[in-house]
């Protein structure tokens, strides 16, 4: 059992697949980031300097009583709260991942397809010279037979 693991963790395809987990966990990062840090703060501020990383629906009480200005200041007294904005803020991350992923896809589908194009169009390569004068030497076997 020990080396068929080791086959297997030596193999390409587990190390491209930890590659390509890193890079998506650091795109993650990034695309969090961009979706707290750039796109959500003109939108709350065209909507009237909204944050909806705040946004909250009070479910119940906590100690000391609501209303809380903030989610931090409600999730500190112990209140029970929807986060609506947390979640809206993580949709609209999962959109941005989904859309870059498709265009990856989309990008790699269509190289795959040029390619097979070209593979298809292209005439079959000559074959090597030796066949050439096999074929030669067996049509001149048969002229003489």
């Amino acid at each position: 059992m020990l080396k068929e693991f080791k086959e297997f963790a030596v193999k390409g395809n587990v190390l491209d697949m930890a590659v390509g987990i890193v890079i998506g966990a650091a795109f993650g990062t990034i695309v969090t980031s961009l979706v707290n840090d750039v796109l959500m703060p003109p939108i709350g501020l065209l909507l009237g300097g909204v944050d909806f990383g705040d946004k909250f629906l009070l479910l119940g009480g906590g100690d000391p009583g609501g209303p809380y200005a903030t989610l931090a200041a409600a999730q500190e007294a112990g209140a029970v709260t929807l986060n609506w904005g947390v979640f809206l803020n993580a949709v609209i991350s999962f959109l941005i991942v989904a859309f870059a992923v498709f265009m990856v896809v989309k990008g790699y589908n269509s190289l795959r397809k040029s390619a097979e194009a070209e593979k298809a169009a292209a005439p079959p390569p000559a074959p090597p010279a030796q066949e050439v004068l096999l074929g030669e030497i067996r049509d001149l076997l048969r002229k003489r037979a």
